[in-house]
């Protein structure tokens, strides 16, 4: 009884917690020595890694993008739920949640790798994948990486090259086929795309509808012409997808205005003639020819003064058809990195000191722990 008493007991179980507790503490005071010893050796790892890394910053601009909805089509689409056809032709629209997607599309990317910045290091703006490939030396710890702990990967590397994809004769770019053809890129641009991958990308929030574009970079102006190109490139990446169709219709009517205008102007010319030449003549020949003429160039004044109509209703659906993305945010050049030393110092003594705890601990409860597993 006296013993379940004890066993029972909320002082006794606090002192066993205690004495726990304290055993804890003297070991780990016992074993300071071998605490210190890896801690410091993880405070100089942290001094090197903080004073070797690169700088990186960091850009955010904010985009709200400006749908067009008709009330046309907003009647169609109550027509449409009663079963009834208005004849009203509905503008598709191209949801914000498809932005994403073209931001980590490989023409998207390749498209901004290609486009000049500006550099500290470069006289003139130059693109981000030339600068990496011209100006940009690896730092000491990517050097000691590759050479240590990446050393098996190189020499595979090595071993294993792939062998270059030859490609059938046309389908290089530029050749002017209208088949459609792979999109190829080189080993270069391989390595950018999986960089761009994590220095741009697009968030979009849901519930108030705005985008939220993030850039990093090396350099803070670099990394603000960068934002700026990654913005404009949405927007025509954009407007391209919306105004495909409405720009194929206005090159038709451009073209076809063009050979009317042309035809009209002709048969105005021949007119003009045949009346200076006919001023003095009476004969019902002559009056015919005219005749016929001024009725050829009556229909083509018409069909001229139509396509004309045409001409501008296809220029103001194509600029009502054309996005925005109202900016919010605008692009501000960073001021201080994103990535700081004294934190990485930090990381690198808290891992020191976690790690010196737990080598001391194991040698003191590891052979519990076996005994308990065994």
């Amino acid at each position: 009884m006296d013993q379940n008493n004890q066993y029972n007991n909320p002082d006794t179980i606090e002192e066993e917690e205690g004495l726990d507790i304290m055993a804890l503490v003297k070991n780990l005071w016992a074993g300071r020595k071998t605490i210190l010893i890896c801690t410091g050796i993880f405070i100089v790892l942290g001094l090197v890694a903080a004073l070797t890394m690169k700088r990186t910053y960091s850009v955010s601009t904010t985009m709200v993008p400006q749908m067009t909805s008709s009330r046309s089509s907003s009647l169609a689409s109550l027509a449409s739920l009663a079963g009834m056809d208005l004849g009203m032709t509905q503008t598709a629209e191209l949801s914000p949640l498809v932005y994403p997607q073209i931001v980590e599309s490989v023409p998207y990317r390749v498209e901004l790798m290609h486009a000049p910045l500006h550099w500290e290091k470069a006289d003139t703006s130059v693109s981000l994948l030339t600068y990496t490939k011209d100006y940009m030396k690896p730092g000491v710890m990517a050097t000691v990486k590759k050479y240590t702990i990446g050393l098996p990967f190189l020499l595979l590397s090595k071993m294993s090259k792939p062998k270059e994809v030859e490609l059938p004769a046309g389908w290089e770019p530029g050749t002017g086929s209208s088949e459609p053809r792979p999109y190829t890129v080189t080993k270069d641009e391989e390595k950018m795309l999986k960089y761009l991958a994590q220095a741009v990308t697009l968030a979009v929030d849901k519930k108030e509808g705005y985008l939220t574009l993030t850039v990093n970079g090396m350099e803070p102006v670099q990394t603000a012409d960068l934002a700026i190109k990654a913005q404009e490139l949405l927007q025509s990446e954009v407007t391209r997808f919306r105004t495909e169709k409405a720009e194929d219709e206005l090159k038709y009517i451009q073209e076809r205005y063009n050979e009317i205008k042309k035809e009209a102007e002709s048969y105005q010319a021949s007119l003009a003639v045949l009346t200076d030449r006919s001023q003095n003549m009476t004969t019902s020949r002559a009056r015919l020819e005219r005749e016929r003429l001024m009725a050829k160039y009556s229909v083509a004044s018409g069909v001229y003064s139509e396509m004309a109509k045409q001409l501008e209703a296809a220029k103001m659906k194509v600029k009502k058809d054309t996005p925005v993305l109202t900016v919010v945010q605008p692009v501000t050049v960073p001021t201080k990195p994103a990535n700081s030393r004294a934190k990485t110092l930090i990381v690198w003594t808290f891992l020191g000191i976690v790690l010196g705890c737990g080598i001391v601990l194991g040698k003191e409860y590891w052979p519990k722990v076996k005994e308990m597993l065994n």
